[in-house]
C-alpha cells in the first residue's frame, strides 16, 4: 500500500508541483491550502507524513500552529517544514515544536525524497521490537541508528535528520576530524560551508540544552569537526 503524504502549502503552483513530483515517485498525495482545512482533515485520519509551509494564507505562523497540533495527535508522525524562511530563529522554532526536519524550498527533489524515505525507515524501525538494533555508545552519548534517536546522559536530544547523521558520523570515529565534505556526504546534503557551520551550532545548542557543560565537539579551523575521545 502506497504511503500517504500531505502537503500544506498556500501557493497553488508550488503545491501542484510538489504533489505531481511525489505522485510520480509512487506516493499518494493530499494537498491543503490552509491550516484549518488541513487540521479538519487530520482530525479524521492522519497521513503517513506531512510537508508544511510556515506562512499559510493570512496566518504568517500557521505552519507552526499546525505542527504543534499534529504533535499533540501523534508523537511519531513524520513532519517536515518545507518553506522559504531560512533564519536560525525559524529553524529552531520549528524543531522545538517537534518537526523532524526543516528544508528550504530550493531543496532538490532527490534531497527531499531522501529525507522522506529516511523518515519512513525510522518509522518502520520504531515499529520493530525494542532491542532489535545495534546501539552506538560513546561515553554519555547513545545513538540508536535505525530509530534515529540520540541521547546524552540518558536524555533524548531532538535532532533533525541532517543533524542526526552529522552526529553519527563524528561519534562513530571519535578523535578523527570529519571534513565538511564528509559530513555532507553522510548527511546526504549539498550545502555551503556556512550552512554546515550553522548545523553544528544548532547541534551544540541542543546538547547544551540537555547538559550546560556539554563540550564534546571540537572545531578544527579550516578543516572540519571532531567528536572528542
Amino acid at each position: 500500500m502506497a504511503r500517504q503524504i500531505a502537503i500544506v502549502e498556500d501557493e497553488p503552483a508550488i503545491r501542484a508541483n510538489y504533489a505531481d513530483a511525489l505522485r510520480r515517485l509512487g506516493f499518494e498525495v493530499q494537498t491543503f491550502a490552509s491550516r484549518p482545512d488541513a487540521q479538519s482533515a487530520f482530525a479524521g485520519r492522519l497521513p503517513d507524513l506531512v510537508l508544511i509551509d510556515i506562512g499559510l494564507g493570512d496566518e504568517p505562523e500557521g505552519g507552526f500552529e499546525l505542527c504543534r497540533a499534529l504533535r499533540q495527535l501523534s508523537p511519531t508522525l513524520p513532519i517536515i517544514f518545507l518553506t522559504a524562511r531560512d533564519s536560525d530563529f525559524d529553524v529552531i522554532s520549528g524543531l522545538r515544536l517537534g518537526a523532524d526536519d526543516y528544508l528550504t524550498k530550493d531543496v532538490s527533489l532527490p534531497h527531499l525524497t531522501a529525507r522522506i524515505n529516511t523518515l519512513f525507515r525510522r518509522i518502520d524501525a520504531l515499529r520493530r521490537p525494542q532491542g532489535a538494533e545495534a546501539m552506538l555508545n560513546q561515553g554519555e552519548l547513545a545513538i540508536a541508528p535505525e530509530r534515529m534517536r540520540v541521547s546524552w546522559k540518558g536524555q533524548d536530544v531532538p535532532l533533525t535528520v541532517t543533524e542526526f547523521w552529522m552526529v553519527h558520523t563524528m561519534a562513530r570515529n571519535p578523535g578523527h576530524v570529519k571534513t565538511r565534505d564528509q559530513l555532507m556526504r553522510d548527511a546526504q546534503v549539498v550545502v555551503d560551508d556556512a550552512t554546515i557551520t550553522s548545523h553544528i551550532k544548532r547541534i551544540r545548542k541542543k546538547f547544551i540544552a540537555v547538559d550546560p557543560s556539554f563540550d564534546e565537539i571540537d572545531t578544527i579551523h579550516g578543516v572540519g569537526y571532531r567528536w572528542k575521545t
